[in-house]
């Protein structure tokens, strides 16, 4: 089978009635094809019998690993961070959307039901980051946590390693943003209100819809909307500079809600806001197109049309969503109509770059007292 063959919506079984649909509760991904790197490719389909039954839960299953480093690098010309930690492989959340879930292919398994219940998590993170804070050719810049998978998705509660990372951020003086969709953030109130006191840290929620049905379908074991709004207002209340992502966009799915959210996250006390346009890179592009013909059969092609239209006629091509100006004119619609919201609410105000002058390595881990202490 050619390698390409997985990224395509699966075909019927031979003298079946085309592929099955997905009866695994809690779970955002329909099937489970084998990532692009193996050598054999999984593709599960209809073999013609319609037995009324649904699948027994899918166990969430988590392995340790130990990695060398803990603070990773990157060059996009995409984002505006160069320094991330993700503390999990991953996420529970299960978002069907996720651009992170062709990264599980590199270790194996699949951006389907793999990504979302086949975890990894790295205990050693806290330790990992205080020695590489403490080498002395170590220069500080902002981290950013949560661009890749959510670091309080629902296996935080039990790893803790959040809240490790951050009292080690705390402990050098150490600026790092935080981007989530959990109400477990304000676990961590303590902590993040200290940072903020010191202008070391920011927090953002993502929130793509208000509607109840859409969230528990689209990212099934993410925290309810109303809790990510509650979550907002505890965060500001404590004095922590609180955002909110609206996205991913979904033409014609869910962007007429977007000023409707940057509303609601104003009330609750949000000061900046960003927004994003739906991705499909490799593996989520059939996820999605998938879930999408079970969710809003009548509504699916109208939309994949509008995604190809804003990726040039693909169905994701970040040279033309992403760089530069925007192209299409869905695109340029959704960003003229979030530009007007933004500055109606005063979240086009910039806020004071965080501070990376008070960083320290402290003296129980230096072994060096302070000569002014």
């Amino acid at each position: 089978m050619a390698r390409a063959a997985h990224l395509s919506l699966r075909p019927p079984c031979p003298g079946g009635n085309g592929p099955p649909t997905s009866k695994v509760k809690g779970r955002g991904a329909g099937s489970n094809e084998s990532g692009r790197y193996e050598p054999e490719q999984r593709e599960p389909c209809d073999d013609g019998w319609d037995l009324d039954e649904d699948l027994p839960p899918l166990r969430t299953d988590v392995t340790i690993e130990r990695p060398k480093k803990i603070i990773t690098s990157n060059t996009s010309p995409y984002v505006g961070f160069d320094r991330s930690i993700n503390p999990y492989r991953g996420c529970e959340h299960g978002c069907i959307y996720c651009f992170a879930r062709p990264t599980h292919a590199y270790m194996g398994l699949s951006p389907g039901l793999d990504f979302e219940s086949k975890l990894f998590a790295k205990p050693s993170a806290p330790k990992l980051l205080e020695k590489e804070l403490s080498n002395p050719h170590y220069k500080p810049r902002v981290v950013a946590m949560g661009t890749n998978t959510d670091p309080y998705q629902p296996i935080e509660r039990k790893f803790h390693i959040m809240r490790g990372i951050l009292s080690m951020f705390a402990k050098f003086n150490h600026p790092v943003t935080v981007l989530t969709k959990s109400q477990l953030i304000t676990r961590d109130l303590d902590i993040l209100a200290s940072l903020a006191a010191k202008n070391l840290t920011r927090v953002m929620f993502s929130i793509t819809t208000q509607d109840k049905a859409l969230a528990r379908s689209m990212e099934p074991r993410a925290a309810a909307p109303k809790w990510r709004f509650d979550a907002i207002k505890r965060m500001a209340e404590q004095g922590v500079p609180t955002g909110v992502v609206t996205g991913p966009m979904i033409p014609g799915l869910n962007d007429d809600e977007m000023e409707a959210i940057l509303e609601k996250a104003a009330d609750a006390g949000a000061r900046f806001s960003a927004f994003t346009i739906l991705r499909l890179p490799l593996e989520v592009s059939p996820l999605f197109q998938e879930w999408l013909e079970t969710y809003a059969p009548n509504r699916a092609k109208r939309i994949m049309r509008h995604i190809r239209d804003i990726n040039g006629g693909k169905d994701y091509d970040p040279q033309w969503s992403r760089g530069g100006e925007v192209k299409s004119p869905y695109a340029q619609l959704i960003a003229q109509r979030y530009a007007k919201a933004q500055a109606r609410l005063g979240f086009d105000r910039k806020l004071p770059p965080l501070d990376l002058s008070q960083f320290s390595v402290p003296s129980d881990v230096s072994g060096q007292m302070d000569l002014f202490g």
